[in-house]
């Protein structure tokens, strides 16, 4: 684990949107105005998804900014982050990573072939028992094959702006819960069990 300085602390908020991208109403807009220096991973074209293209976008963005970061991620975008960190192994940058209504990786079958892997930072995923995108249990392993803790939202639909996610004061509070978990890596302080508490 790549040592952090103070310089390097906080991290940086980088949303990454799904499909379409994420409107200003979206709660990952709102999101990014609770954040100083948050960024957003921009796509060249978001209505034609392709997982090794988005991946190595944000593979891209990462490595041109300096200091480390917490992803927040939505539907497809989950995705794509996921893999993105797996293929380059970016833990040393990544100090979290929120999954919020992931989509299921079989109805994108056609963008590449999607394999989930345990990941070396800390992460939450957040689901949905109404998800058209994907199924409960299907997000709640998804999370245990990432390594994540899972968080189930009940009947919250897709988790987005139709479902009537804009202002969402909880995503603030599980940024700030990855925060505070990479800070207990870095620094060695605080409780490195916070994330494991969500279950």
């Amino acid at each position: 684990m790549r040592t952090c300085g103070r310089n390097d602390w906080p991290p940086r908020l980088v949303t990454v949107p799904g499909l379409h991208g994420s409107e200003d109403a979206h709660w990952q807009s709102w999101l990014e105005r609770q954040f100083a220096r948050s960024l957003r991973v921009e796509q060249s074209d978001w209505d034609a998804p392709s997982l090794e293209e988005w991946a190595k976008t944000i593979d891209d963005q990462l490595a041109n900014e300096r200091g480390r970061f917490i992803l927040a991620a939505h539907s497809y975008g989950c995705l794509a982050a996921a893999h993105a960190l797996a293929r380059s192994g970016r833990t040393a940058d990544v100090a979290g990573i929120l999954f919020v209504a992931p989509a299921s990786p079989g109805k994108f079958a056609s963008c590449g072939r999607f394999d989930a892997r345990r990941l070396n930072v800390p992460s939450i995923l957040i689901g949905s028992e109404n998800d058209p995108w994907m199924q409960a249990d299907e997000a709640r392993e998804l999370a245990r094959r990432f390594g994540s803790a899972f968080v189930n939202l009940g009947e919250a639909g897709h988790i987005n702006t139709v479902a009537g996610f804009g202002p969402w004061p909880r995503a603030k509070f599980f940024v700030d819960t990855l925060i505070h978990c990479a800070a207990a890596r870095a620094f060695g302080h605080a409780n490195e069990e916070r994330v494991s508490e969500l279950n």
